[in-house]
């Protein structure tokens, strides 16, 4: 055994893994990585289709980002943003309220001040503490802030972020820890009870046949919240994706309609970017859901954050993961000047956010995430963004014809498969027989690297992945779920109806 292996399993607890099954096998151990390929101790090379974990935009070893943090090794790594600022994180919060405030918004919910934190968790537990104290503040301080979300949300991991979550598997073992919060139904089109539509070889957004139900939904929760006396203090939610929900897509003007409702409620804004953000929901001049872009020449500018191609301004943007890059932990919480006026007052009063992080506003992170908005906001770039969506959407078509293969869930760069047992029925794989698992494996031995959501593999590819890179990570999983669902059944192209 690789001695590196072996001090591994003798050490280290990895997360979300069952540690059991982790220990039974080998496990592939990353050395080295460059553009859109890592290779593992023994010299083999795998494609990485998931962006390690949905961090890596630009690909391993960026030689710009490379540059940026040993330029800033030259000067200094970090100093304490508790009472002294410094340089690249003075720029990169310019930059940052820039990018997220397109000219043509308007101001009164304008996000013009930036706190730093280290991660997607604690981006929205900062974003959680000012909402909750700024609602005490303006309703008054008996007031008892209490929060909306999603079916099905996940927002990290620390102990606020975790009560903002629905997802059971995850949240239910530490449910004498947390605060309750509301959930209300998210827009899953395939498995919505409202789509009478029967099943298609499509995204399910595309043929659904409801009313809106799904808005309506959230409607009566913020009606009946106002009735008890007490209105939401704040909507959170992942803009256009969620996430490890399992890749559930929004149709096309949910967002705008659901945050509409919230702004009449009075309920402040929380957008979770944290996976959703940095390009990764697609480039202008595109079709209606797809994501695709519909003329050559394409289009050499792009929002870079959900709510930005949703045309909504939140009073919170929590970003992270692609932040950097991909390369240091670091995020940002932005919010608007009338909430960081809340915490305006003199030193006795104590008004002060009580809140923060050794690593805050760190050096190192702020100088890669600078290099990672150059290239984001380059003309190259937002065109092989948008080529390589087009790309991943023709590429997803090749799986239609396998039974096994439910729905394709794509938003601009991000593309969730879900499995089930046949595409006829929806009938579901049930977690014990580790579909997904087992279909990355086989992903695994053909060179391939992603993780599942349950049922769901997603595709997340850094934007540097070639055309041929792309048609292998497909090719992969569609061999894959061949080898480990063959049983389920049978392959055969003549009964699907692929829609482009």
């Amino acid at each position: 055994m690789n001695p590196l292996i072996r001090l591994d399993r003798q050490f280290v607890w990895h997360p979300f893994t069952q540690m059991r099954d982790w220990l039974k096998q080998k496990p592939i151990l990353i050395v080295s990585g460059r553009g859109a390929t890592v290779r593992d101790v023994t010299g083999r090379d795998y494609l990485d289709a998931n962006a390690s974990i949905w961090t890596n935009l630009h690909g391993h070893r960026h030689p710009k980002i490379n540059a940026a943090i040993q330029r800033q090794l030259g000067k200094i790594a970090h100093s304490s943003a508790l009472g002294f600022a410094n340089e690249p994180a003075s720029v990169l919060a310019g930059r940052l309220v820039a990018a997220a405030n397109p000219a043509s918004k308007k101001k009164p919910h304008r996000l013009g001040k930036v706190f730093y934190s280290d991660d997607g968790s604690t981006a929205l537990e900062v974003a959680l503490k000012l909402a909750y104290e700024f609602t005490r503040r303006t309703r008054g301080p008996k007031s008892r802030p209490q929060f909306l979300s999603l079916q099905g949300a996940y927002h990290g991991d620390t102990i606020g972020a975790v009560s903002l979550g629905h997802i059971d598997l995850f949240h239910r073992a530490y449910g004498g820890m947390l605060f309750p919060t509301s959930k209300a139904m998210a827009p899953y089109c395939y498995r919505c009870p409202f789509n009478r539509a029967k099943p298609e070889r499509a995204d399910a957004r595309h043929y659904r046949k409801c009313q809106w139900e799904c808005v309506g939904q959230v409607e009566k929760k913020f009606s009946a919240q106002k009735k008890r006396g007490n209105p939401y203090a704040a909507f959170v939610f992942e803009p256009l994706m969620q996430g490890a929900a399992g890749m559930i897509p929004q149709p096309a003007g949910w967002l705008r309609q659901v945050t509409d409702i919230a702004r009449r409620h009075g309920a402040l804004l929380i957008a979770d970017e944290v996976m959703t953000g940095f390009g990764r929901t697609g480039v202008t001049g595109q079709d209606k859901d797809s994501a695709i872009p519909k003329t050559d020449p394409l289009p050499v500018t792009a929002p870079l954050f959900a709510t930005g191609r949703a045309g909504v301004t939140p009073d919170f943007l929590c970003v992270a993961k692609g932040l950097t890059g991909g390369y240091l932990p670091m995020a940002a919480t932005l919010t608007s000047q009338k909430v960081f006026d809340a915490f305006l007052g003199g030193y006795e009063e104590f008004k002060t956010f009580f809140h923060g992080h050794s690593f805050t506003g760190n050096q190192l992170g702020a100088a890669a995430a600078l290099a990672s908005l150059d290239l984001l906001q380059t003309k190259q770039s937002v065109l092989q963004r948008a080529r390589l969506q087009k790309c991943l959407h023709q590429e997803l078509q090749t799986l239609w014809p396998l039974p096994q293969v439910g729905d394709i869930r794509q938003v601009g760069l991000v593309a969730g498969i879900e499995l089930v047992k046949d595409w006829r029925t929806r009938a579901p794989f049930e977690l014990r027989e580790r579909a997904g698992i087992r279909v990355c494996e086989a992903m695994a031995r053909r060179g391939v690297l992603t993780r599942p959501i349950g049922n769901v593999i997603a595709l997340m590819p850094p934007y540097c992945t070639t055309p041929d890179q792309l048609r292998r990570m497909v090719g992969a999983l569609r061999e894959a779920v061949t080898e480990a669902l063959a049983s389920s059944g049978t392959i055969s192209g003549s009964t699907s109806r692929a829609k482009t």
